[in-house]
Order: structure tokens, then C-alpha cells, then sequence
């Protein structure tokens, strides 16, 4: 279970990054129309909170004592992403392909949070 939970935490990160650092050269309508709700310094926020979080699951590896931040990282990611899923509903033209994409990220997040605090906590 161990090797399970630190392959999805490498592969939750690297999701987590690319998306980070796509932030940082397009805006959030590029990304998608009804993200323009979010300013564009809010963007750069968000893409840095991203990076702590990513940060926040690979740490433990290097550090042991740092089992905790793992979990904490995961519901970071976890609230962007139901941000993101309340921004498509509350806009009008609402995708479900991408709420059922951010979900699917949240249920990762979820597993891996559970997995770390329940199953085999680190630390």
C-alpha cells in the first residue's frame, strides 16, 4: 500500500506542477471561459499555493518527520479543485467534462489523505 500511496502522490505532484506552471504563462480564460471570474494576480496565487501543495506530497521523501504536510498538501489540491468545479456551476455555459475531471483529481486527493492519516501514515 505504501509503494501504492507514493506513486500517486509522484504522479498527484507532477499533474499539480504541470498545471502550476501552465498557469503562469496563459490566463484563466484561456484555460476556460468560465475561469475568467478569477483576476489574473489571483491566477499567480493559485499556481504558487499549487506548487507549495506538490512540494507538500513529495516532501516526506526527503524528509521523513514531514509525514504530515502529505496529507495537508493532497486537501490543498483537493479545495482548488471543488473551487474550480463551484466556478463551471455557477457558470452559464457549465462543462461536465471538466467538473467530472476535477472530481476524479479530488477523489485521488481524498484517497491519498486517507490513505496517509489512516492506512500508513508516514512519519
Amino acid at each position: 500500500m505504501n509503494i501504492f500511496l507514493w506513486v500517486l502522490q509522484v504522479l498527484l505532484a507532477l499533474h499539480t506542477i504541470m498545471g502550476a506552471v501552465w498557469k503562469f504563462s496563459h490566463t484563466a480564460e484561456q484555460a476556460m471561459p468560465s475561469l475568467k471570474l478569477i483576476p489574473q494576480g489571483g491566477w499567480f496565487a493559485l499556481a504558487g499555493v499549487e506548487l507549495l501543495c506538490a512540494i507538500c506530497l513529495l516532501l516526506p521523501a526527503l524528509y521523513k518527520p514531514a509525514g504530515v504536510y502529505a496529507p495537508a498538501g493532497a486537501v490543498g489540491i483537493a479545495l482548488i479543485m471543488l473551487a474550480f468545479c463551484i466556478i463551471e456551476l455557477w457558470s452559464s455555459s457549465t462543462n461536465m467534462s471538466s467538473i467530472i475531471y476535477w472530481l476524479v483529481v479530488v477523489a485521488v486527493c481524498a484517497f491519498i489523505t486517507y490513505g496517509r492519516l489512516v492506512l500508513r501514515p508516514l512519519g
